[in-house]
């Protein structure tokens, strides 16, 4: 029989565990949280280029820059902000970025100065990218080797707030004649985020675990052939992200409102195929998903491709596209996990070619787009596809083979 007091250590351990376990769960939901602002923010551009056009007296191809200017705040963000996870307490990080970010976004519909503008969308770029990257780190420390379906989850949330920007500046447009008050609403919700990070303990980093197995050295190779895919995988999210909007008012198969609800049926696909994918992403080998998503993404841009004047195929392209794309960001870093040590240093390599991808495509179809025409969007997404499907072939290629220099030494 089990004496009175090995029973009690027994329940208190059991207690204690599951104190943590929902301590994780509390953390997981504020990072959750945290994405759908990323979200939010995200959508937020888009759609209202042609505003931002016209508050700054600009051509839609100038106003292209300000999708570049953010970009490139992503990419300067991950090349040196990410790695501060590594040195400061990560929340603590959080919630100050989230302070400046309310700044910064609460100002952009009264910037009538092009330049001006995109220094600002610079800006804010540099802190999404710290608050994203660190957030998908934290992630990866919090649950360690069964994360798999919590980065699902947190991409999910992204979705979320991608699918109901759009909405949100339809409706504002409607009922308050200005689209910035979608600015002004990410604003005012960073306030209280803000705050619970501040309150939140951040989670141990991974080289500070007892026990960790995974060697810290950075496999260089890996990680770039990782971030090139992440560079052509950005290719595709954000540029259709970003064009559809235009490309369908350019077509005349929508007007404004109807084009935001189409960018808006995007996200909402994207949104559900995180969801439907966390089940699959607990059963399935990272790299199997992966190759199923690619080649699913090409039954949703070949027929827009084929058939670019047809409502009907723009609207179903357009939904399966989101679907199909949805599970791919939270993988590969899944699929990484499995193959290295995480760190700031690592997930900053990620989100360079991230940031390069949604820095360089969206200007190319940008500086285009009026003088080729809107099937330009369509060209980069295309070749942003086929490129992504090599660059995971490569990246298969080379695990592969560091599986079998281990096995013969």
């Amino acid at each position: 029989m089990i004496s009175y007091p090995t029973f009690f250590r027994m329940m208190m351990k059991m207690n204690s565990l599951a104190q943590a376990s929902q301590k994780a769960l509390n953390t997981t939901a504020l990072y959750y949280a945290c994405f759908v602002m990323l979200g939010l923010s995200a959508a937020s551009l888009g759609p209202n280029l042609p505003y931002l056009a016209s508050n700054t007296q600009s051509t839609l191809k100038a106003v292209s820059i300000l999708l570049a200017a953010r970009a490139f705040g992503y990419l300067l963000g991950a090349l040196f902000g990410a790695r501060l996870y590594d040195y400061l307490p990560g929340h603590s990080l959080i919630a100050g970025i989230f302070l400046v970010l309310a700044v910064c976004l609460s100002l952009i519909p009264f910037i009538s100065i092009l330049w001006v503008l995109a220094a600002c969308l610079l800006l804010t770029g540099i802190l999404q990218s710290i608050i994203d990257s660190g957030t998908n780190t934290l992630l990866v420390w919090l649950h360690r080797e069964k994360v798999a379906p919590f980065m699902n989850g947190l991409h999910f949330a992204f979705g979320v707030g991608a699918f109901l920007m759009p909405i949100v500046i339809a409706q504002s447009t409607l009922w308050l004649g200005s689209p910035a008050w979608a600015f002004w609403l990410i604003a005012f919700l960073a306030l209280p985020l803000s705050l619970l990070f501040w309150r939140v303990p951040s989670p141990a980093r991974l080289e500070d675990s007892v026990g960790a197995v995974k060697v810290t050295q950075i496999n260089t190779t890996l990680a770039l052939l990782i971030a090139g895919f992440l560079f052509f995988y950005a290719g595709i999210e954000i540029s259709f992200g970003n064009w559809i909007y235009s490309y369908a008012i350019k077509r005349n198969i929508a007007d404004e409102i109807t084009a935001n609800y189409l960018t808006s049926a995007f996200w909402g696909t994207y949104t559900l195929g995180r969801l439907l994918t966390i089940p699959l992403a607990a059963r399935l080998k990272p790299e199997r998903l992966l190759g199923l998503c690619l080649i699913a993404a090409a039954f949703g841009i070949l027929p827009i491709f084929l058939m670019p004047e047809s409502k009907t195929v723009l609207w179903l392209g357009s939904l399966w596209l989101g679907l199909s794309i949805a599970a791919i960001f939270p993988s590969i870093i899944s699929f990484a996990e499995r193959h290295m040590t995480i760190k700031g240093q690592i997930i900053g390599i990620f989100f360079t070619g991230v940031s390069l991808g949604a820095t360089t495509i969206p200007w190319i179809i940008g500086q285009l787009f009026e003088r080729v025409g809107p099937v330009v969007m369509l060209i980069a997404v295309s070749l942003s596809l086929i490129m992504s499907g090599f660059m995971l072939g490569l990246i298969v290629w080379k695990v592969s083979q560091k599986v079998k220099t281990k096995g013969v030494m």
